[in-house]
């Protein structure tokens, strides 16, 4: 599983600075589009619920991605990232039945995938296990692939680097395409908190990252 979290969903936090009125359009396109997926889910979830495998792996092929990459970036370690996941579907499976509808059910799985890696952060913070991020491979590779494996892990260190919070809140709403609202709901803030909490971390990535800028320049 470890391709999972590849991609270039970076590009975006390199050139969107001022997206609110944009981010605002999208969020109602995307609500329009995600009113039948997730009255499907919801049935989904409730045949879960009494031990239907089918509905079960369908949700697993439509959202585990998603929820590993998420974990991947609140942790920084794909080995925890992916027992993250397992564990998030393992609820899914046995407290199916304790689903209610007020919640979209991809925000629902997003929450139990953020509580478990919040719990995680905190018992690294006790002292219990200290968890070195993966290594980011490219170092031997042609020059224009290693720029860009350099700008990547550039932003993956920038994300690193951020408080838990603000972290989520990026992983959520940049990398895996909730809504503010969605994100904030995940996360059991109001959207103005959400809206916040983006808005500094976005400040902070571009700080890191406008120190790249210059070299990047240089080389084009």
């Amino acid at each position: 599983m470890s391709d999972l979290t590849m991609g270039q969903p970076w590009l975006d936090l390199c050139t969107a600075m001022s997206v609110d009125q944009r981010e605002q359009r999208r969020d109602e396109r995307r609500e329009k589009l995600t009113v039948s997926l997730a009255s499907d889910e919801v049935g989904l979830i409730e045949l879960v619920a009494t031990g239907d495998v089918r509905a079960y792996r369908q949700l697993v092929d439509r959202h585990l991605r998603g929820i590993h990459a998420f974990a991947y970036r609140m942790l920084g370690s794909r080995a925890e990232a992916e027992e993250v996941a397992q564990e998030t579907f393992l609820r899914l499976w046995q407290h199916a039945g304790r689903y209610l509808p007020q919640a979209k059910p991809s925000t629902w799985i997003y929450r139990i995938a953020h509580n478990l890696s919040i719990d995680r952060l905190r018992r690294r913070r006790e002292g219990a296990s200290g968890v070195a991020p993966d290594d980011l491979p490219g170092s031997e590779r042609p020059s224009g692939v290693f720029h860009e494996r350099q700008l990547a892990q550039a932003v993956e260190i920038a994300l690193a680097a951020l408080p838990e919070r603000q972290r989520a809140a990026i992983g959520l709403v940049h990398y895996q395409g909730l809504s503010n609202a969605e994100a904030a709901e995940v996360m059991g803030v109001g959207v103005r908190a959400l809206e916040s909490l983006l808005a500094r971390a976005r400040r902070q990535l571009r700080d890191e990252l406008a120190a790249h800028a210059p070299a990047e320049r240089s080389e084009t």
